[in-house]
């Protein structure tokens, strides 16, 4: 035990000098190259002084890097995590410049600008260095990633671990089942089709209505996403506009589906949730949207952030991924322009950054905290990566830049396959998504006007000559949002809409259209509407860009509307799918369970769908698009390990994302007895 301990010992030590003189003769041919950068021995002439400088200029960096920026990190809790990120460069030239300035055995001279680029290379090879030289040694690669994990945690585990296994679900947001099997066919993802190949099996799941993350994610995780019937609609009763990547009311969404279902969520023994929308009933936590309104230290979700970047090869590797991240949209988006490729969406502004947050930030900080939480051992672990599912949407589904996402995923998923190796107990890893994506133009493109102005038109309303754009559903924008610690409502969605209370509100959630009378306390009839606005409803229904409308009805309940005056009640769609047919056959109960809703909106508008080609036309500005029905985007996938129980049985379809709640529930109970609370009995809660 003895000879082991120090074999580890100077084992840890040869790799630390191998770096120390690595980064010297970094040093030194930087300062070669780099004319702004110069060291100097204190006799300004010996070779060997000045190795002997740049030796101790390249160790005290390294030191300071190691001691210091921890500290540094921790002083900078109020600031923003995105700009935290962007300071990474700044923070380590700073770092280097001290080095230089107190450096005992010489002295170096370096411009500020090139201090920064001198620390980002030396931060890079040292790390890259460390890396390749623990590649062959696994207590070494295990000790390099223990960092991520809670040490205390691990401590507590012991050497042996629990003898249950754990569960790791990773969420591939927007990829579809079809676009999953593509991949896999013409090899993009290599590491998904080794396990289909070997260990997992793959089933479709049919999404409801709403095939969006908040109503998917919020009934996988908390059982329950009834009273969800959009991304985006207004409630009556409080007057506000309700969206699911807004932190506040993600965590109301929360709350009541925990009233509901009257239990904590899918991982509320031991679990972790990592760049949800919602907790899940975890205890860690890391970029969850439900609790990043909290403000100071019970906001832990935002922690997230700064343990991955406490470390500065993390900071440095993620700082440059992100910049060459934004050069390669930049350069993919003016290609779009130059080949005047269709369907098209903008792409300037803003959109460069907030996608490389989604690709590379919040995937590398994400993949980092489920390191962390393997190496912990906790017993289930649910985290959301979302770069696909951003690309896709301004992309498309199909485009070159999903493809390569795609791999960059496949290459997330070996890694923490590898990690497992190294953990303190078994683990199942199962992926799955939360919807797929439909490609089509917009509405507005295809017809010269949006939804909203639609309505307006049908109501004999004027039409605004420069429509309001819709707003993006992509969850990477709530995520920046949050991380620069700006309201959501800052990003151009209100609480509370403007406007006379007499005119209709439009909201877009992809495809699917919501359209509400705030001055009217309950939700309008049929009856109602046509009374005020004769033309609107048969305007809509008729509309070659919609598919069908969903409305109330004194006489009938629930009524689907179509073009050339179909009216089918939503009880006898079953028989008489009409409208629906080219939805296919779930479209009906889909549309049965939205109509109970409290909150369905005073009108529900489909889009149209084109089954030969799968085409949807988006409400909002985007040619990969999901939120209603119509093709790929209703149809995600679940990849299970095959010591696992089946999903269904066999012939049998899985359906909504609170039947998926309930096969992930049990096999958390697989393991070893009951792994999450089971719900009182009737006689226990007598008591």
């Amino acid at each position: 035990m003895g000879d082991k301990r120090w074999r580890r010992v100077g084992s840890a030590v040869l790799r630390s000098i191998a770096v120390w003189a690595v980064s010297t003769v970094t040093m030194l041919v930087l300062a070669g190259i780099l004319p702004d950068f110069r060291i100097q021995s204190a006799d300004g002439e010996s070779a060997t002084r000045i190795t002997v400088a740049a030796a101790v200029g390249a160790g005290g960096f390294g030191l300071l890097s190691a001691l210091v920026w921890p500290l540094l990190v921790r002083a900078l809790l109020l600031v923003p995590a995105l700009v935290l990120g962007l300071l990474v460069f700044f923070l380590n030239g700073s770092l280097l410049l001290v080095v230089l300035r107190f450096n005992p055995s010489g002295r170096g001279e370096v411009a500020p600008e090139t201090a920064v680029v001198v620390a980002a290379v030396m931060s890079a090879v040292a790390s890259a260095t460390g890396a390749a030289l623990a590649v062959r040694d696994d207590d070494a690669y295990r000790r390099r990633l223990y960092r991520l994990a809670d040490r205390r945690r691990t401590e507590e585990l012991g050497e042996g671990g629990p003898s249950t296994p754990g569960t790791v679900f990773l969420q591939l947001d927007g990829v579809g089942h079809d676009v999953l099997l593509d991949a896999v066919g013409r090899g993009l993802m290599p590491t998904v089709a080794a396990w289909l190949d070997t260990t997992h099996r793959l089933t479709l799941w049919r999404t409801d209505w709403s095939s969006q993350t908040g109503a998917s994610q919020l009934g996988i995780l908390h059982g329950s996403n009834h009273d969800i019937p959009a991304f985006r609609w207004y409630e009556k009763e409080s007057g506000e506009v309700m969206v699911c990547n807004r932190p506040t009311s993600a965590a109301e969404l929360q709350r009541r589906a925990i009233e509901r279902t009257g239990d904590g969520g899918l991982l509320t023994l031991d679990g972790a949730s990592r760049g949800n929308l919602f907790s899940g009933g975890a205890d860690q936590l890391a970029l969850v949207l439900s609790v990043a309104a909290r403000r100071g230290k019970e906001n832990r979700s935002r922690a997230g952030y700064f343990a991955y970047f406490s470390d500065p090869a993390n900071a440095v590797r993620t700082a440059m991924s992100f910049v060459a991240d934004v050069g390669r949209e930049i350069g993919e988006s003016t290609r779009a322009r130059l080949r005047r490729q269709r369907p098209r969406v903008k792409r300037g502004g803003l959109y460069p950054l907030i996608r490389a947050f989604a690709t590379v930030v919040e995937r590398d900080v994400v993949v980092a905290a489920v390191i962390g939480d393997m190496l912990a051992g906790r017993a289930a672990v649910y985290a959301d990566l979302v770069a696909y599912d951003e690309v896709a949407h301004h992309s498309g589904p199909y485009s070159r830049d999903a493809e390569k996402v795609l791999g960059r995923l496949d290459r997330s998923l070996a890694l923490i396959a590898k990690v497992a190796e190294h953990a303190p107990r078994a683990y199942r890893i199962v992926v799955l998504s939360d919807h797929g994506q439909s490609p089509g133009e917009t509405f507005r493109a295809r017809y010269g006007l949006a939804l909203g102005e639609l309505v307006r038109a049908g109501c004999g309303l004027p039409v605004p000559r420069k429509a309001q754009r819709t707003h993006s559903g992509a969850e990477a924008r709530a995520a920046v949002r949050a991380a620069l610690h700006r309201p959501v409502e800052e990003g151009g969605e209100q609480h509370r809409p403007s406007g006379r209370r007499s005119e209709p509100i439009v909201l877009a959630s992809g495809n699917l259209g919501l359209v509400s009378f705030p001055d009217v306390p309950h939700r309008m009839s049929r009856e109602e509407i046509d009374e005020r606005h004769p033309a609107l409803l048969s305007t809509l229904a008729n509309h070659p860009g919609v598919g069908f409308v969903l409305v109330r009805s004194e006489r009938h309940g629930g009524l689907v509307l179509g073009a050339h005056g179909a009216e089918i009640p939503v009880d006898e769609l079953a028989e008489n799918p009409g409208p629906l047919t080219d939805f296919g056959p779930a479209a009906a109960t889909a549309v049965r369970r939205t109509h109970s809703f409290p909150h369905a909106a005073d009108i529900m508008v489909n889009s149209a769908y084109e089954p030969q080609d799968g085409e949807v036309l988006a409400f909002e500005e985007q040619i990969g698009s999901h939120g209603g029905l119509g093709g790929a985007q209703g149809e995600a996938f679940l990849m299970s390990p095959v010591e696992l129980s089946p999903p269904v049985e066999e012939g049998a379809e899985l359906v909504g994302a609170e039947q998926v709640h309930r096969v992930l529930r049990s096999w958390l109970r697989e393991a070893a007895g009951p792994q999450i609370p089971l719900p009182a009995r009737r006689d226990q809660r007598a008591a």
